[in-house]
């Protein structure tokens, strides 16, 4: 099996052009380890698609598989522009959360990056979860997925792994939560770290971003209708929320390595 190595920001995954495997969940838990695999925070698989341009499918890094990838679907559109698969700049690509529109940016004949159209954020009023070190109080938002945003006072100190997989897996959440820990740094500036559903603290988190602007917006802390700077471990996206909620990402898309299996 050939497989391309991508990231946007460090969020790492495996790109497979063709269709899913039956053993997609071992396989996904295999290839992801970083000590005996090749290392990443899941698969994405692309393929044709009678209603869009072309099919996105996401696996985490334990086998499961996820509704939507804001990282992995600029590299989707890098993978797809970058082999000759399309000669379009704008795709459709549809995904367990809906038809996403893409922008590709491209320099010297490659994309570097991507806008996505995410579509429109829901978030809900604050909710309070118990847990055993006390109460923690989020924003709900939906991006497609579901993210739980805590906003806190000091990134250094953030419970990120020990907290995180207690929200991600809390009875309040039954699917399971994205969970975000956001520090607003000054006016449309964010600091954001992310526990991942399915795959644990990664680098960077599209999705998580845009849920992120999204409750700050809903809070006052951030603008609508003007770029909001989110700030992850690897790197910065841009995000615009709307005064409609609607969702703009911008951001980078790398190739690392091709790469094939030896079994």
């Amino acid at each position: 099996m050939h497989f391309t190595k991508m990231h946007g920001l460090g969020n790492d995954y495996l790109y497979v052009y063709g269709e899913v495997p039956e053993n997609i969940k071992e396989l996904s838990q295999r290839l992801s380890d970083r000590h005996f695999g090749a290392g990443a925070d899941g698969m994405i698989y692309i393929s044709p698609s009678e209603t869009a341009d072309f099919k996105m499918r996401i696996f985490n890094a334990d086998g499961s598989e996820g509704m939507m990838c804001g990282n992995g679907i600029r590299c989707v559109g890098k993978y797809v522009y970058d082999k000759g698969l399309t000669d379009k700049t704008t795709l459709k690509v549809d995904t367990l959360s809906g038809i996403k529109t893409i922008q590709l940016i491209i320099e010297a004949g490659k994309v570097t990056g991507a806008a996505v159209d995410m579509g429109f954020a829901g978030t809900g009023e604050d909710k309070t979860v118990q847990t055993e070190d006390g109460n923690v109080t989020g924003v709900p938002v939906s991006v497609g997925n579901p993210h739980y945003v805590v906003f806190i006072e000091d990134m250094e100190n953030v419970p990120l792994y020990t907290l995180g997989p207690v929200l991600e897996k809390h009875p309040a959440f039954p699917g399971g939560v994205n969970v975000e820990f956001v520090q607003v740094l000054s006016d449309n500036r964010l600091r954001m770290r992310v526990w991942e559903r399915g795959s644990g603290v990664t680098m960077a988190c599209g999705t998580g971003a845009c849920a992120s602007a999204a409750a700050a917006v809903r809070k006052g802390c951030c603008r609508a209708d003007s770029p909001v700077f989110v700030e992850l471990d690897g790197g910065t996206l841009e995000i615009l929320i709307g005064k409609d909620l609607s969702v703009l990402m911008t951001g980078p898309a790398e190739t690392v390595y091709e790469g094939e299996t030896c079994e």
